[in-house]
């Protein structure tokens, strides 16, 4: 019975979680109303979209809004827009899409269309601007251009005509002409060609010449982008003029339209023709009058010919242009009206409001832009017919709520504001209508609490604990829903409550109008806790109140402390039980500090918690006022707003009626201190009046303080009337407006009588009514004249009132309606008109048409004079003016009508000067003039003068030629040639003689120049550049202008030709001119000549100038160089002089480089010689030495090229003293001598020559020869007791040397013991043996002893005690350096000498540390190791990128940085370096991992990449970002959903294009996956995607599990079960716990095992390998990494890859390996220690026992040879062999086939650190076991490391990826190791975390499956993702997986027959170039064991060869094995 209920419960638990997440989510989806608003654009689309058929368009239509709104697409007439299927769709985002179509599908109604996009939800609806589409249909199109007619003179304009189906789209880019000419729009306005803003071709004065071009008009599609060439080619057919002709305009249009956009350039034609040539003048008409001015011209405004050209148009251009053309014969005159637009916008303000019901609402729209046709509102998408501005509701209803739009519109675009209306008003405010009650209870089951509430509106319930908000979390969850009638239920549900969650639990319902809330306590018994209290903010003067939320039942007690004294200490302070604090009227000083509760219960546990209380000052303002009553118009005002209170900063404000205030108000506002703020009004006017309001904010709140202006304001005319005269029955119209405040009162009255005085009413009739202050009288009649009176009253002052006369006249009549007036200009004339008719009458003049004001121009009178019969009128003129010739017009008008008479006035004048005076023809003594005939000045011309003078002449000084006045041609003869003259013509009449004409400039025909070039100078810029610079020729010999010169150069002393080069003239006075000429032989002599030209030909050549170019370098080093010794301290050095043609120069010096051959390799002790002969005796040297040398040449350019070095020893001399010697006592007759060598032996000692001598007496002088390896002698048979004296001296080929020091000594029988050795420093190479001799005399036989750096010596097996007292050590290392002292004592005396070891060995590991990255380069910074003794000669830098090779870098030892550029891109690259010194190549740094900049591709947002159609899916690859690395290209699958096989669609779509994917059935899930690569790697990414129905629709979303749509298929589950129990989580989750355990099973096995095995004599290893050899079988892989790994990767590899070899080449990595053998010792002259680093052949590493895993790694691969002893055996991966040559261990019968495997993710076949190889237990071969580690710094090769931190463990995890093929080696001298580098196990953990696009870890061969049967499987990397786990067995992959996809292609040069084996996927790990870095010239010191086979060995030479070849250097290992039976894994990369 138990199971039900306790599964009951759960059920019941599950449905109130449930109950819970639906409430919160039903809560989410309902926020409160003030949340809640109307939709709003927040990207709207644009007035105008254009798109060619063949791209398609998007329009995008973005709202926000709460709810959500929809979006809609409507049509102009309002109605909705559907999917027309392949031509128009609306996507799910609501984007209106209309794809690319065929032109034939083209429809009107669809791609040439108004939309408007429409927004919604419940609050009110917005529609967009207009949105006008048209699609482009691209078809054929030809431009024409047609002839242009001008005559001679004029200007002409070509136009390209372009068909008007596409004259929208395409423009005018340039024109060119069939000779080559090339026409571009620019601002160059000066020439004869101008390409107007518009596209026309502007050509000036054209001449005949110009009638033979023709032209032809280039355009572009601004859609497509098409650029094509007119089909047609256009020119001008020029008339000649025949007679006069007046101005014409072609067109016949006399009035243009012209439309142009803000800020464009624009061209305003005037295509007027006429001859004489006319004068275009512009003019802009007054806005509103008939007034025009003439349009300034400046940098904006140009004209060019009749042309107006405006830059940069401004709103304020726009207008009414004319364009008069007047030439003598007459005029002409053409109108444009232009407007010019301004984009529009417009604002709503505000754009939200709050309004109760039966209260107003205003909203004002706010708009720009130019024009404004129109402003109109809408309401909720439906237009209100309201067009002003301002919009007000003066009474609010519930219908009037919702959204408000205004609209400005003109012809070309409209704009549109949106505002939204919300109603207030009366409401329900919230009441709790069921609650919980407090409760008590023990800590565990859960608790449910409930709230219920009801109101209008529905209010939201929140929870709070203690005064704080309650949120969902793992144990709170909080729910609500709505009941039926309308009441909200909310749950708080506690999970397992705790003693903590004790407190005061309060429900709060919330609405806009109210808030209600209810609380009760929870007791949970537990103790005291005390929940943190956050910081309390409170403004001063307030009451605080807060509860200490105590947890814990029961309390015993609850009180408050401040600073440990309990509350309360004052009368303000009241504590309560409950443990509520209350402070009245809080203070700042009395009561801001930290407040601490204490809970208590009665077994005296307490808890504390503290409460910061922080007090605010709220700010205090003291009132103001305006003075007292309103105030009056233009007065003065001021207010100020002081804060005395309050906290700083304080934030003062003004408004006025609740709005800011703006400075166009007129009104300031200025800061007075941090506390104050004055308003100021200059002058009062009506705006001003309303209430002011100065805020103060700071932190504790705001105040306020309103103070009211009233501003009364009397009556003013707006327009005040006027006397009127009206025609009898015409409808009259009188207006009257004033304004003031309040708004005036406008009444009409008519005088009684015929005077004004007494006024009345107006009475009602049907033809007089009065509308708005305007009198209205229709069909006028006499009896409505007279006297009127309009009164406008408002009640402040005394109004306004104004009488005027209405009067009803008959028109008047003039007799003569037309007369001819002539006069002379400047003087005065007089015009008459009589008019005769009902007076009065009044007579206007006008001008041509316009009204003549005589104010605008006092030269004019104008007096009337009363007749009898009517008015005569005069109009007087003081001075005519030209532009007095005019039509005047005098109108004569009274009420009843008008007439007009007109006078013909010609005013005679001189004449205007000739223009246009050009050169039709000139030669080099005469010049044919034309010009054009100037405004005559109404009177014929008589003659023309010709004036003409050289340039530099005054006017004073002229010739003159008379020709008649009816030509306009003329010649004037008898000029000079090549001259400059200024020509100038007046024209004379009978009145007088014009001003002269614009001088015209003309030079005669040139002739070549006859002058040279001046002031040549040749001066040398650098070895292969000379300055040439020169003056031009004296000014009077260029006969014309120099256009420009030829340079002619040679070299000197050749027959050979001059090269010319040409140079452009220089303008500048005296500006010298300067050629360089370049790319010249270093330090040549050359030959340069300069001659001028002009366009006539060339002038004489200069006179030659020789010069050399500047000395450079030698080239070539001094050959034969040779060397003599000469003395012991001398040597001759020898050369010859480099070849002359490399000396580049002066050999001025030579330098002899020189330094002993063992200090070379130091710059700083090299000693320089200089001689300037050839050859030099070398001083000073050091004797008996060998030196080394090099000669280089010195120029002035500097140091030449140095010789080959060259090597001669000092002659042998007398070698110095001995250094030391001893004299010891051996007995009572002899006396042992011993001696230390000579410091400078200066040659080879032969022996040492021993001097002995009693003393005191005559006694000849002993001498006794000895060997030179003997540093001792006995001398015996002495005297007892008789002083000796000793000296040595040494002797060398030369012979003997200086003696020593003298010695005495006696015999005696004591003999003490003592030491013959000497203190003595040793210096031993590493590896070499060292011996210390301490040779000892005594009696009785002293006993030696030795202390190494003061410890005790004990013998071992590398150090022991010869037996003459000499202390060897074998193998010299580091450590062993240091002082050894030898003690010898006997029970005489004792004595001790001290040796110092010096150990020279290579240097240790340089430190190498990144300095900087960038996208393809690397700087590193480069130290020496600080415990390195030798000193450095360099560093090899070797790098290499992730899946490449190692290069080199050699680096010298003083450089700090070192740039290693030309890297790939985001590509991860390893570094280390090595130090070489004379002992050799040292120890390699740790391997630097690092990566240059850049990034793989990142991901685009789906839907900018991809587009769906019903059949077909678009890419648009350009969505994708690069990551700083550019995208090589792209690899496309698709599948269906419900397929597992993808199906390849390409494997190379290039970054830059757009990819369609066709063929894909309608209304179907796809699945997409997409790879990017670039060269820091790729990124996958998969999209589900449904293509759309054949209609253009959507189809439903799958469904998954949850209701919302997914891709992903998921099992429906009861809905009683919670999310985590679905399959697709659960079932991997309990695979992934299955496996785990499993794995953990077999660890402990294999531990058990291990330990088992330790009896086998430390074999198991190979033991292991046995087992493991024999159940895998041939071929067989373990897949240790992320079965999904290889589904990210690329199969296109980056570009850095290997490729495989020549297939049937049977050249594989092996062969390459073994054919790399060599030896690296041979004798050389001179010895390089880079070159031959296995200097010390005699000593051999000791043979090393070896134990499984021998030297802990090398990678995981064969081809990781390094120069270990005991690493002969090498093995490839997939090699197939015969284990032979261990006939001893094993039974040749026994011997067995193997086959090795490919090593794992680093991990050598199955056994950890061991390659695959089996051995029978006890052998103990050479095995090199390899462990590919990932990431391996390179080990330490003299101080075992663990290979950054392989745990000797059988189980290591598998380690990050970091750093694939990092072919770190061992050092030799870890013999006994169980490291398995990085995890060598069968079991390793998670594979590398991919990082990385080109993992190097294993995978399943990569060509061996693909391509074995027929392509074998297809990719796997692209297969199902499902597997946990994969296994793959020889090259069968997957054998039941069926791919429909084709296979891919195979790899370049691969193999098909050879797939399995060298296919090996572990080769993609490691390049055998990866693995051999260390191979080269720099070899591993010591630990090279050398073949003993001479055919093996190579020489020195050989090996330089080979370097040079670079065969020896990474890409050829150098293995030096006994058996060659080298091995090594075939290196195969994924190309």
């Amino acid at each position: 019975m138990n199971m039900p209920n306790e599964r009951l419960k759960w059920l019941t638990l599950y449905a109130a979680v449930a109950l819970i997440v639906c409430g919160s989510q039903s809560l989410a989806a309902n926020p409160p109303d003030a949340d809640q608003k109307g939709p709003v654009f927040l990207k709207e689309p644009t007035n105008r979209i254009d798109f060619s058929n063949s791209t398609g368009a998007e329009i995008e239509c973005k709202s926000s809004g709460n709810p959500m709104p929809e979006i809609i697409w409507i049509r102009s007439d309002g109605t909705a827009v559907g999917d027309v299927p392949g031509l128009r769709q609306i996507s799910s985002d609501g984007k209106l899409v209309f794809p690319p179509f065929r032109a034939e599908d083209y429809r009107q109604e669809v791609h040439a269309q108004v939309y408007a996009c429409l927004a919604r939800n419940q609050f009110g609806s917005i529609i967009s601007r207009d949105v006008h589409v048209r699609a482009v249909v691209s078809q054929h199109y030809e431009e024409d251009i047609h002839k242009a007619f001008v005559i001679r003179g004029n200007s002409a304009i070509l136009k390209c005509d372009i068909p008007s189906f596409v004259a929208d789209f395409v423009n005018v880019i340039s024109w060119h002409s069939d000779e080559q000419e090339n026409f571009y729009p620019g601002t160059e306005y000066d020439g004869k060609y101008l390409v107007l803003p518009s596209g026309e071709l502007h050509i000036r004065e054209v001449g005949p010449e110009d009638g033979y071009k023709s032209y032809q008009c280039r355009t572009k599609h601004r859609l497509t982008g098409e650029t094509r060439l007119s089909a047609t080619k256009g020119r001008l057919v020029i008339t000649e003029p025949i007679g006069s002709k007046a101005p014409a305009v072609p067109t016949g249009v006399m009035v243009f339209q012209q439309h142009v956009p803000l800020l464009s350039t624009f061209a305003m034609l005037c295509q007027a023709q006429a001859f004489p040539v006319p004068v275009f003048r512009w003019y802009k008409f007054i806005e509103g009058t008939t007034r025009k001015q003439a349009v300034v011209l400046n940098d904006r405004v140009k004209q060019v010919s009749g042309t107006l050209i405006i830059k940069d148009a401004v709103v304020e251009d726009s207008g009414k242009y004319l364009c008069v053309v007047n030439n003598s014969v007459g005029g002409e005159s053409v109108e444009t009206v232009l407007t010019v637009t301004a984009p529009l916008s417009a604002k709503i303000d505000p754009p939200t409001q709050t309004v109760d019901f039966g209260r107003p609402a205003v909203f004002t729209c706010q708009y720009t832009g130019n024009p404004i046709k129109t402003v109109s509102w809408m309401k909720d998408g439906k237009a209100i017919g309201h067009s002003e501005p301002v919009l007000r509701i003066e009474s609010v209803k519930k219908e009037d709520k919702g959204m408000y739009q205004c609209f400005v519109r003109n012809d070309q675009e409209s704009a549109e504001a949106s505002a939204e209306l919300k109603l207030g008003g009366r409401f329900d405010p919230p009441v709790i209508r069921q609650a919980f009650q407090e409760e008590t209870m023990e800590p565990g089951p859960s608790v449910f609490l409930k709230c219920v509430a009801g109101g209008n509106p529905t209010p939201e319930i929140s929870w709070e604990l203690d005064g704080k908000k309650i949120a969902n979390n793992d144990r709170y969850q909080v729910g609500q829903y709505v009941t039926v009638n309308g009441d909200v239920v909310s749950y708080l549900n506690i999970t397992s409550v705790h003693a903590n969650d004790g407190g005061l639990y309060k429900c709060i319902a919330k609405s806009k109008v109210g808030v209600a809330e209810h609380s009760a306590k929870l007791n949970v018994y537990g103790l005291p806790y005390i929940r943190q209290m956050e910081k309390k903010a409170i403004v001063a003067g307030e009451t605080l109140i807060v509860t200490c939320p105590v947890a814990g039942y029961p309390i015993d007690s609850i009180v408050w402390e401040r600073d440990n004294r309990a509350l309360p200490i004052n009368r303000k302070q009241k504590v309560f039980p409950n443990g509520t604090l209350i402070i009245e009227n809080v203070e700042r000083n009395s009561d801001q500090a930290t407040y601490t509760c204490v809970a208590k219960n009665q077994e005296g546990y307490s808890a504390r918690g503290s409460l910061e209380v922080q007090v605010m000052v709220l700010p205090r303002i003291i009132p103001f006022a305006f003075e007292e009553g309103p105030a009056q118009v233009g007065q003065y005002l001021t207010l100020h707003c002081s804060v005395p209170g309050g906290d700083l900063p304080l934030n003062i404000d003004w408004t006025l009626d609740g709005q800011q205030i703006s400075e166009d108000l007129g009104i300031t506002t200025a800061r007075v201190g941090r506390r104050g703020s004055v308003l100021t009004i200059e002058a009062v006017e009506a705006p001003h009046a309303g209430n002011f309001t100065c805020h103060a904010r700071n932190l504790a709140g705001h105040q306020q303080f309103t103070t009211p202006l009233n501003v009364y304001v009397p009556p003013r005319w707006i327009l005040e009337p006027t006397d009127k005269a009206f025609a009898q029955g015409s409808d009259a119209k009188v207006e009257c407006k004033a304004d003031g405040f309040p708004k005036p009162q406008v009444t009409w009255k008519k005088a009684v009588g015929d005077t004004p005085g007494e006024y009345k009413d107006l009475k009602k009739s049907d033809n007089i009514r009065v509308e708005e202050g305007t009198l209205h009288v229709d069909n006028i009649q006499k009896t409505n004249e007279g006297y009127y009176l309009c009164e406008a009253i408002n009640g402040i002052g005394s109004g306004l009132s104004a009488v005027i006369m209405i009067s009803v006249q008959a028109p008047p009549e003039f007799t003569e309606k037309l007369r001819n007036q002539t006069a002379r200009r400047g003087e005065p004339a007089v015009l008459q008109c009589e008019a005769k008719g009902e007076k009065p009458i009044g007579i206007l003049w006008n001008m041509n048409n316009m009204r003549l004001d005589p104010k605008n121009d006092n030269r004019y009178t104008i007096r009337e004079e009363i007749l009898s019969t009517g008015v005569m009128s005069s109009l007087s003129i003081k001075r005519t003016e030209r532009s007095d010739s005019a039509l005047f017009t005098c109108v004569a008008t009274n009420a009843f009508g008008s007439d007009d008479a007109s006078i013909n006035m010609i005013v005679q004048e001189v004449p205007e000067m000739p223009y246009a005076l050009k050169v039709l023809d000139k030669s080099g003594r005469s010049v044919q003039l034309s010009w054009a005939q100037p405004y005559d000045g109404n009177s014929p011309l008589d003659r023309y003068i010709i004036e003409f003078k050289r340039s530099r002449a005054s006017w004073t000084e002229i010739d003159r030629v008379i020709v008649p006045g009816h030509t306009t041609e003329a010649q004037v003869q008898k000029l000079s040639p090549a001259t400059t003259y200024n020509i100038r013509i007046v024209a004379e009449n009978a009145i007088g003689t014009s001003q002269s004409s614009e001088a015209v400039t003309i030079i005669t025909a040139e002739e070549a120049p006859s002058g040279k070039p001046q002031n040549i100078k040749v001066e040398p810029v650098n070895q292969t550049t000379m300055r040439v610079t020169w003056k031009p020729p004296p000014r009077t010999e260029w006969n014309g202008e120099i256009l420009g010169y030829y340079v002619g150069y040679k070299l000197s002393n050749t027959n050979s030709s001059y090269v010319f080069e040409t140079i452009n003239f220089i303008t500048e006075e005296g500006k010298e001119h300067n050629l360089e000429l370049q790319n010249l032989r270093v330090y040549t002599q050359y030959s340069v000549v300069i001659q001028a030209f002009n366009k006539i030909g060339a002038g004489p050549l200069s006179e030659e100038e020789k010069q050399f170019t500047a000395e450079g370098t030698p080239s070539q080093p001094p050959s034969d160089t040779a060397c003599t010794t000469l003395t012991s301290q001398t040597i001759r050095v020898g050369w010859v002089s480099p070849p002359l043609e490399s000396a580049n120069g002066v050999i001025k010096t030579y330098k002899v480089v020189y330094a002993p051959s063992d200090e070379w390799y130091d710059e700083t002790k090299r000693h320089y010689k200089k001689t300037a002969s050839s050859d030099t005796v070398l001083h000073g040297l050091k004797k008996y030495t060998n030196y080394t040398m090099q000669v280089l040449a010195t120029t002035a350019g500097g140091d030449g090229v140095r010789s080959v070095p060259i090597h001669c020893q000092t002659e042998p001399d007398v070698p110095e003293a001995p250094t030391d010697v001893k004299a010891l006592v051996m007995g009572n007759a002899a006396i042992l001598v011993s001696w230390r060598p000579p410091a400078q032996p200066n040659g080879i000692i032969t022996q040492y020559t021993v001097y002995s001598k009693a003393e005191g007496a005559e006694t000849e002088t002993k001498t006794q020869k000895v060997p030179h390896y003997q540093m001792s002698f006995e001398a015996t048979e002495l005297e007892k007791n008789k002083p000796y004296e000793f000296w040595v001296t040494a002797s060398t080929t030369i012979g003997e040397g200086q003696q020593s020091k003298s010695i005495v000594a006696m015999p005696s029988d004591q003999v003490p013991a003592k030491i013959a050795s000497f203190d003595d420093t040793f210096t031993a190479t590493f590896k070499e043996d060292a011996k210390m001799p301490c040779l000892a005399v005594g009696a009785p036989q002293p006993e030696i002893t030795w202390k190494i750096k003061g410890v005790e010596f004990s013998a071992n097996d590398r150090m022991r005690l010869l037996p003459d007292g000499s202390l060897l050590i074998k193998s010299v290392n580091r450590q062993d350096a240091g002082d050894y002292s030898c003690h010898a004592e006997n029970s005489i005396a004792k004595d001790s000498i001290t040796h110092k070891l010096i150990v020279l060995a290579p240097p240790q590991s340089p430190h190498v540390t990144l300095s900087a990255t960038t996208t393809d380069a690397l700087t590193v910074k480069l130290k020496p190791h600080e415990g390195d003794t030798a000193p450095l000669h360099g560093y090899t830098l070797h790098y290499k990128p992730e899946f490449g090779e190692w290069e080199t870098s050699e680096v010298s030892v003083d450089s700090q940085k070192h740039n290693i550029e030309g890297l790939f891109c985001g590509s991860r690259y390893q570094v280390y370096a090595t130090g070489f010194n004379n002992i050799g190549a040292g120890e390699a740094s740790d391997i630097l991992n690092t990566r240059t900049k850049g990034q793989k591709p990142k991901l685009p947002e789906k839907p900018r990449f991809i587009e769906v159609s019903s059949n077909s899916v678009s890419l648009h690859f350009k969505a994708w970002k690069d990551g700083g690395c550019p995208m090589s290209h792209f690899v496309v699958e698709s599948k269906k959903r419900d397929q597992i096989e993808w199906n390849q669609i390409s494997n190379n779509v290039k970054p830059d294009n757009n990819y369609v994917v066709l063929d894909l059935e309608p209304a179907t899930w796809y699945n997409l996956r997409i790879t990017a690569h670039n060269s820091a790697g790729f990124t996958v990414a998969e999209y589900d995607f449904a293509t759309l129905t054949v209609t253009g629709g959507t189809i439903a979303p799958l469904d998954d599990g949850t209701g919302h749509g997914n891709v992903h298929t998921r099992i429906r589950l009861p809905a009683w079960m919670p999310e985590w129990l679905d399959l697709n989580f659960m079932v991997p989750l309990i695979a992934t716990v299955v496996v785990v355990a499993v794995g953990i099973c077999v660890v402990c096995v294999a531990l058990s095992r291990r330990r088992a095995d330790d009896l086998r004599g430390g074999q198991k290893d190979v033991y292991y390998d046995v087992v493991y050899n024999q159940t895998m079988g041939p071929g067989a892989t373990l897949d240790k990494r992320r079965p999904d790994l290889r589904d990210e990767l690329g199969y296109i590899a980056p570009p850095n890859r290997k490729l495989p070899p020549v297939p049937g080449s049977n050249y594989n990595t092996c062969d390459r390996i073994k054919r790399g053998r060599g030896g690296l010792r041979s004798n050389h002259s001179t010895w390089d220690p880079r070159r031959n680093p296995n200097l010390y052949e005699e000593l051999k590493a000791p043979p090393v026992p070896m134990h499984g895993n021998h030297y802990g790694h090398a990678h995981g691969n064969a081809e990781c040879h390094y120069r270990h002893p005991g690493m002969e055996d090498e093995i490839c991966p997939y090699a197939t062999f015969h284990l032979l040559g261990f006939r001893e261990e094993m039974d040749p019968t026994k011997a067995m086939n193997f086959q090795t495997f490919p090593h794992q993710n680093g991990h050598a076949g199955p056994v950890p650190g061991h390659a695959g190889t089996m051995l029978p237990p006890g052998h103990p071969g050479h095995v090199h076991s390899r462990s590919g580690s990932q990431s391996m710094p390179r080990a330490n090769r003299y101080q075992r490391k663990n290979s950054q931190g392989g745990q000797s463990s059988i189980y290591t995890p598998a380690p990050e990826y970091d750093d694939p093929a990092n072919c770190a080696e061992e050092d030799q001298y870890r013999r006994y190791t169980r490291v398995n580098s990085q995890g060598g196990s069968l079991y390793s953990g998670p594979g590398p975390e991919y990082d990385d696009p080109a993992n190097c870890a294993p995978e399943e061969d990569q060509y061996g499956s693909q391509y074995g049967g027929p392509y074998g499987q297809p990719y796997d990397h692209y297969g199902s993702r499902g597997s946990m786990g994969r296994r793959s067995i020889g090259s069968a992959r997957n054998p039941g997986n069926g791919s429909p996809e084709p296979p891919p292609p195979p790899p370049r040069n691969h193999d098909m027959s050879n797939s399995s084996f060298n296919d090996s996927k572990e080769s993609n790990e490691i390049s055998e170039a990866e693995c051999d870095r260390d191979h080269g010239p720099r070899g591993n010191y010591g630990a090279v064991k050398r073949s003993p086979q001479p055919k093996d060995q190579r020489t020195t030479e050989e090996m330089r060869k080979l370097i040079e070849r670079n065969e020896t250097g990474p890409k050829q290992l150098q293995l030096q094995q006994t058996n060659g039976a080298g091995f090594t894994a075939y290196d195969t990369m994924a190309v």
